[in-house]
């Protein structure tokens, strides 16, 4: 500004001696009129001047700064878990570990059951959550699709010395994962195939902890996963049966977000969907790969060692049990599913009237297996 001024200065002192026909309108209309505060109106004028350009200046910086705080907070993805980090989510977190490495941004929030984390989900409250969320995707308005199989159904009764059978449980309670979930759907597809009808139903998540419910006489049957049915025979094989079963692979966790959320995020989508393809097809080759990248100062690291140390022999047994399918499910899984869930009273009408459309997005898993 001081600059501009001074050669106004140096106008006004040579006017006498100049040819004003090059100068600006303004200034020269000042200029050839001789008003005494010609110096001072123009020093005025360039001062508005510049103060509305630099208004304009520190409004644009002040908007881009928020458009890119608002830009940095949206990038984060909003992930809903449907219980606390335990050894079965090590391998979710190995993967989150991979996708943070190739630029994904998250965040995770633990919710009490799997219903409040679907919730969430259709709320818009979170981004991305894991569960089988079939009835609420039927039923909602929100176009949720499913991405990705995180585990099948293999879950086993468990019960204590009082019941040998399914049909012993014909009218006596049961304590499952959560309403809805995939122990429910066990639990309903066992009344029909079987042909009996349990009483009252209970919730506790995680299948550890409805093991510590078995052995502490709180139940006398539930359903748990591999793992802890196998931890249960080790153990204390001798107070407690394990029901015979029937061959079970449909999902039990599967990731699930929002279709117009999925689109809009394609990119941090693609960098997660690879990264758990690549922890599961890594996996299938060596389970140990799960305890081997395992950060000690995350979530999972920080569980008790002796769960830290049973690692490898929990993925080991998944691996082996065909818990984890090592290509993400896609088509076949989505297939399983609904005959799965709609045989569960999930889905409901004809059959034949349900489409994989309607319940998964296969883009980002194809394009991830091309």
């Amino acid at each position: 500004i001081d600059t501009i001024i001074i050669m106004v200065d140096n106008l006004v002192s040579i006017q006498k001696h100049h040819n004003y026909g090059n100068y600006p309108f303004k200034i020269r209309t000042l200029l050839n009129n001789r008003h005494k505060n010609t110096l001072w109106l123009i020093r005025e004028d360039i001062m508005k001047t510049v103060f509305k350009k630099l208004t304009l200046i520190v409004a644009s910086l002040l908007l881009t700064t928020f458009i890119m705080a608002n830009n940095s907070y949206a990038a984060k993805i909003r992930i809903a878990l449907a219980e606390t980090p335990s050894d079965e989510l090590a391998a979710f977190f190995v993967a989150l570990d991979r996708a943070k490495a190739n630029g994904l941004d998250y965040e995770w929030t633990a919710f009490a059951d799997e219903e409040l984390a679907i919730q969430a989900i259709l709320s818009g409250q979170m981004d991305i959550g894991f569960g089988t969320p079939y009835s609420a995707m039927q039923k909602s308005k929100a176009p949720v699709r499913i991405i990705f199989q995180l585990s099948k159904l293999k879950f086993f009764p468990v019960s204590s010395k009082k019941y040998s059978s399914l049909k012993d449980l014909n009218g006596e309670p049961i304590l499952l994962h959560s309403r809805g979930g995939g122990t429910d759907s066990i639990a309903n597809v066992i009344e029909d195939k079987v042909g009996i009808k349990f009483g009252k139903r209970s919730y506790v998540p995680g299948s550890a902890n409805r093991i510590v419910a078995l052995v502490a006489g709180q139940t006398d049957a539930t359903i748990v996963d591999l793992s802890n049915k196998n931890k249960l025979v080790k153990t204390q094989g001798d107070k407690f049966n394990v029901l015979p079963m029937f061959d079970v692979d449909a999902s039990d966790e599967a990731l699930f977000a929002n279709l117009n959320w999925i689109k809009a995020n394609a990119k941090d989508v693609d960098i997660f969907v690879r990264a758990l393809l690549s922890v599961y097809q890594d996996m299938a080759k060596d389970p140990t790969i799960i305890r081997r990248e395992t950060n000690p100062d995350g979530p999972i690291g920080q569980l008790p060692k002796e769960v830290l140390g049973e690692l490898d022999g929990f993925y080991a047994d998944a691996v082996a049990g065909g818990l984890y399918d090592k290509n993400g499910g896609g088509e076949v899984a989505a297939k399983a599913d609904m005959e799965w869930y709609h045989k569960a009273g999930q889905l409901t009408g004809s059959f034949s009237d349900l489409n994989i459309e309607d319940f998964w997005y296969l883009k980002p898993l194809r394009d991830a297996t091309k």
